[in-house]
């Protein structure tokens, strides 16, 4: 299939499920309100209290005529074409997989924010209880976003295009969440504003987590250039804030964490072939030496070799970039066999201009 193909006329919108209503999934909602080729057929709250409200006046618009549901048998019921499932990163992968598993069952395409971009990291059991609820329900499962699902495993690959004989590739993204609305994701996903004891404590179950979003990354880019790894090294370091900051989910007092760098190595052949390099800033501003400037470098080590950087200009608001990166897939992912499908099984997924 070709990427116009993707894109030819539907004979109907894409009726598309939103799963959760924070920050990024209401930013779906008005997506999908906004296309065309796409209509909102429900959404799924974690919160009880948003349970029977519109769903989009808890994206900031007015009554659309769909209400949020917290029960999971009622999305089972629903006709759609399509699942955004975008929850908060889950620290067990398994703990999530019979959802997961259900709502393909039920016939409907999954497209994950965090992880599932290759679910063949978490071991053939995982991804065989994927492929048999893709078979019961004639479904796919994909991973999307922009961390995972695009800046650490796409870019790679497409820059890949341009070199030969590849011994190494480093990517690093640095994120300033300064401007970054949801408390949920800034204090209790990042861990910024915790005290040092009460970081590390909860260190161990984020370290989990973790590993295994960006183990995927990893072995994505393994695939795609052909090599096997051997293990997944994994370093985490924190700092903390010398002064108080202000930022739009909250105050990051003077002495809590303030900045966490993971670093994320393929092993084969005993040295690091690929590796990824995350920053997370509470306020890059007022932390201007912790791991450099905000923004996005690449490197292909290879015959030639290949840098790609860029600053804190790569993107503007990266919540609606990983909104538009999901809900462009859609149709690619709703056109693609049953099964796993992975960057490397799916046609160019693009955007559409508005002329």
């Amino acid at each position: 299939m070709s990427p116009a193909d993707a894109f030819s006329p539907n004979p109907r919108p894409y009726r598309v499920v939103q799963w959760a209503t924070g920050t990024l999934g209401r930013c779906v909602i008005t997506g999908v309100l906004d296309r065309p080729d796409m209509e909102l057929a429900g959404a799924w709250a974690h919160d009880p209290a948003k349970a029977g409200a519109d769903a989009g006046t808890l994206a900031g618009r007015g009554p659309v005529g769909v209400a949020a549901t917290g029960e999971v048998q009622e999305i089972l019921d629903l006709d759609a074409d399509c699942v955004v499932y975008a929850p908060t990163p889950a620290l067990d992968r398994y703990a999530e997989l019979d959802l997961v598993c259900s709502l393909l069952a039920s016939g409907k395409n999954v497209i994950c924010t965090n992880g599932y971009v290759y679910p063949q990291a978490h071991g053939p059991q995982f991804a065989n209880e994927l492929e048999q609820a893709c078979k019961r329900g004639g479904a796919s499962v994909h991973g999307s976003g922009i961390s995972n699902g695009f800046m650490a495993d796409v870019m790679p690959l497409v820059l890949s295009r341009l070199s030969g004989r590849i011994t190494h590739v480093y990517a690093r993204e640095c994120f300033d969440f300064t401007r970054h609305p949801s408390w949920q994701m800034v204090h209790h996903t990042i861990g910024f504003g915790k005290g040092e004891d009460a970081y590390l404590r909860a260190l161990r179950p984020n370290r989990t987590a973790m590993r295994g979003l960006f183990a995927e990354s990893l072995h994505l880019v393994a695939a795609g250039l052909g090599a096997d790894l051997d293990e997944i090294d994994m370093d985490v370091e924190h700092r903390l804030a010398r002064t108080d900051l202000a930022t739009a989910a909250g105050p990051i007092p003077r002495g809590t964490v303030a900045a966490v760098r993971w670093t994320f190595s393929g092993i084969a052949a005993g040295r690091p072939v690929i590796t990824v390099e995350v920053v997370h800033k509470a306020d890059a501003a007022r932390m201007p030496d912790e791991w450099g400037r905000p923004g996005y470098s690449l490197r292909v080590e290879g015959h030639p070799s290949l840098t790609l950087a860029g600053d804190e200009t790569w993107v503007s608001d990266p919540i609606s970039a990983a909104a538009a990166h999901v809900l462009n897939s859609v149709p690619v992912v709703c056109a693609a066999p049953p099964g796993i499908r992975t960057h490397l099984d799916l046609p160019m997924i693009c955007g559409r201009m508005r002329v």
